[in-house]
């Protein structure tokens, strides 16, 4: 789909993978976490495009370069009885922001949501952000009050799987 003269939001392809761990090394730069990133992009091929894929990726190419992406993959509501989508990484190179790829990114998600029947498209923002939860709130999205977010991972993960195989 074409966005502008120079612009077209698509889902990834396999030879998008570079193009997309540099957006995901250059979010980790902004969020503050610049040697945070593990994934290459082996790891994020056989994600994306292997066998079994287990997250998807929209990008938006201009003039033959990814400078925007959506990260997602699915969740499911016990609730609702229907998947979701979880959006991972939302990420739009900064000399590229303000020509409107960020709300094409995320409405490209919105529309897989409505194609699919799926009930939610959620994701998180860091609280010090304050552009992106500005923009977020000029789509409509709201905070989620009352929940927070918890995480198992390194040591304390492993130390959980160990006691459950104990």
């Amino acid at each position: 789909m074409w966005i502008d003269d120079t612009s077209t939001l698509r889902e990834a392809r396999p030879d998008d993978a570079a193009g997309i761990l540099s957006c995901i090394h250059a979010l980790a730069v902004y969020e503050r976490e610049p040697d945070a990133v593990e994934n290459t992009v082996e790891l994020l091929s056989e994600t994306l495009f292997g066998e079994q894929p287990r997250a998807y990726a929209h990008v938006v190419e201009r003039e033959g370069v990814i400078v925007g992406i959506a990260i997602w993959f699915l969740t499911y509501s016990t609730w609702t009885g229907r998947h979701g989508i979880w959006l991972e990484d939302l990420y739009v190179d900064e000399a590229q922001r303000g020509r409107g790829y960020g709300k094409a990114l995320i409405a490209s998600l919105a529309s897989v949501c409505a194609e699919r029947g799926y009930s939610r498209l959620e994701w998180t923002v860091l609280d010090w952000n304050a552009p992106s939860i500005a923009f977020y709130r000029s789509i409509g999205a709201t905070p989620m009050d009352e929940w927070t977010t918890q995480r198992l991972d390194g040591d304390a993960l492993s130390s959980l799987a160990g006691a459950h195989h104990a």
